[in-house]
């Protein structure tokens, strides 16, 4: 398979909708915006103080009633599925959502609007590299409960499918399929919502689906329509009339596809799936998915790829010869032994870089840290760390040895496990952002006995020795 670096996308320009809120019953404009890389999908509540924003995250969800819900020290987002599966379907990677209420407008249901919007805006490509989580082995969740389940195994880009079985006449087994990212919008962005009549009469009761109507959600009639039912409908609905037509669908809605229902549900897999917060390289299968299993499988599937990105210890052939060894580290480096903390450059790219320490016995700073139990100190690993990125960031540069790089900040710095003498250090540096005027932006991670052992956020700052 052909790896072709794959660069992350935003919107070109900010763009507003306005609708009816499913829930709530109100006006609400969404205002897609341009976000930085790296961002990722959230959304802004503009009506509170302080303009609080929310993370497109599986661990935010908190409940799954007629739409995945999300909260953030106390300010919700409802139904966010819908636009987050239009964002993930053109493949936009980073984008601000703006709502002057808790939840995007319904529009017709569908998943239509937002496409058309955000095609309207423009898709712009970033500078950094997509992030992608490739599946190697299958990984699955089971609601004992009700039997839905969904798994995601091994494939060569992201598909989808939904196997959905409602156990009634008017509305049984339906299956659907997206095998090609890029066929969403054509295939699946305008399947409607949809529910059953005896769900709607319930949300009729508890002053639910204010916002609904016969041009946004299918109904689908599961139980006999009684005169008071019909009253009711009416005038939930502003209708003169209300009829079931021969398939079964209340008043006169047609159906875009046979299996409407199915590419729906769809539609919600990859909308929940968005919250994993990362794209996926795999197929996913969903049998009766539902907003509960959907983020369920969410959380599960973001936790296993936060613990895998934690140990991406990565690989090469120790006994190859180095990039640059420590002669050639020197000659761009101006720290000299005992503070040169790099022993050897194995692969350097333009955006990353991967560095080896061995750590011996004879290190000076082991006489006093600590006698009869040395550990490497915590403050020299990062240094280690820095002075792998210099290699990095100095590489970018014709003349590396008139420059001095400088630390400026660091960042969220974890120290997980001890190094000790016979370790052996490996140090990987990635590049956050392009390096603009001399400022250079990375994440570092240093790796030791197959494990994670610190991990830290570092800017630092080329500087021309002549100018010093």
């Amino acid at each position: 398979m052909n790896e072709s670096v794959v660069k992350q996308r935003t919107i070109g320009k900010e763009i507003s909708l306005t609708g009816v809120g499913l829930h709530t019953g109100k006006q609400v404009t969404i205002t897609f915006k341009p976000a930085p890389e790296n961002h990722g999908y959230s959304f802004v509540r503009i009506d509170l103080e302080g303009r609080p924003e929310i993370g497109a995250d599986a661990n935010l969800v908190v409940n799954t009633q007629r739409g995945t819900n999300l909260e953030k020290h106390g300010v919700k987002i409802q139904t966010s599925e819908h636009v987050l599966a239009a964002l993930v379907g053109l493949e936009v990677d980073n984008c601000i959502m703006e709502l002057d209420a808790s939840e995007p407008p319904i529009m017709d249901g569908s998943a239509k609007f937002f496409i058309e919007a955000v095609e309207k805006a423009g898709i712009v490509e970033q500078n950094a590299e997509r992030k992608e989580y490739v599946v190697t082995e299958v990984i699955s969740f089971l609601d004992e409960e009700t039997g839905s389940e969904i798994i995601v195994m091994p494939a060569d880009e992201y598909q989808v499918t939904a196997m959905v079985d409602f156990g009634t006449k008017v509305l049984g087994t339906q299956n659907a399929s997206l095998k090609h990212i890029s066929d969403f919008k054509d295939e699946i962005a305008n399947a409607r919502t949809f529910s059953f009549l005896h769900e709607i009469e319930m949300l009729l009761e508890h002053g639910l689906i204010k916002g609904g109507d016969l041009n946004n959600a299918i109904v689908y009639v599961d139980k006999e329509l009684s005169p008071s039912t019909m009253d009711k409908l009416r005038t939930a609905f502003g209708k003169d009339s209300i009829s079931v037509k021969p398939n079964g669908i209340l008043d006169n809605l047609t159906l875009h596809y046979p299996n409407e229902a199915a590419r729906h549900k769809l539609l919600d897999v990859i909308g929940d799936l968005a919250l994993v917060g990362t794209r996926i390289r795999g197929k996913v299968i969903a049998n009766k998915p539902g907003h509960y299993v959907n983020t369920q499988f969410a959380k599960k599937l973001s936790k296993i790829i936060k613990i895998e990105s934690r140990n991406n210890i990565p690989k090469f052939d120790i006994n190859k010869t180095p990039v640059k060894d420590v002669n050639e580290i020197m000659a761009m480096l101006p720290h000299r032994p005992p503070f040169l903390l790099v022993d050897k450059i194995m692969e350097l790219t333009d955006t990353s870089v991967i560095g080896l320490k061995n750590v011996t016995m004879n290190e000076p700073f082991f006489v006093g840290h600590f006698p009869g139990a040395p550990v490497m100190p915590g403050v020299l690993i990062v240094e280690a760390m820095a002075q792998t990125g210099g290699i990095l960031a100095l590489s970018t540069v014709p003349d590396p040895e008139n420059y001095l790089t400088f630390f400026m900040k660091i960042n969220n710095v974890k120290f997980k496990q001890q190094v000790n003498p016979g370790d052996t250090l490996i140090f990987k540096l990635a590049l956050m952002s392009p390096i603009r005027r001399g400022i250079v932006h990375m994440q570092g991670n240093a790796y030791a006995n197959g494990k994670l052992v610190t991990e830290a956020e570092l800017m630092a700052q080329m500087v021309k020795t002549k100018n010093l």
